[in-house]
């Protein structure tokens, strides 16, 4: 199963530019608390099953974790369920924060 993934200067560029891009947090809550990429929604990794009708047809969907390794794997998973549209950060947000980019606050849920 092929994952498509995405690098954090590549996705940074789509923000910047304005594309309509669903960025999805599936740590867990206590990972959450260490900072957020900007934007991004709340999706812990055990939900996905339960939420994957609710994740939008119309446009990219990035999911992040730690590392990569978890949203990897959740990406690997939404294909084989047959959603198309998801795409993984490579080296999550440590890569993402590695490059000197925005980490945020989490909002409050």
């Amino acid at each position: 199963m092929l994952v498509r993934e995405i690098a954090s200067a590549e996705l940074k560029a789509k923000m910047d530019a304005g594309d309509s891009v669903e960025i999805l947090d599936i740590r867990s809550d206590a990972e959450l608390a260490q900072g957020v990429l900007p934007n991004a929604q709340h999706l812990p990794m055990h939900l996905i099953p339960l939420k994957m009708a609710d994740l939008p047809k119309d446009r990219e969907v990035v999911l992040y974790c730690r590392s990569g390794a978890r949203s990897y794997q959740a990406c690997a998973y939404l294909a084989q369920q047959g959603v198309q549209n998801v795409v993984n950060l490579r080296g999550g947000i440590i890569d993402w924060a590695s490059q000197g980019f925005e980490i945020g606050r989490p909002q409050p849920a």
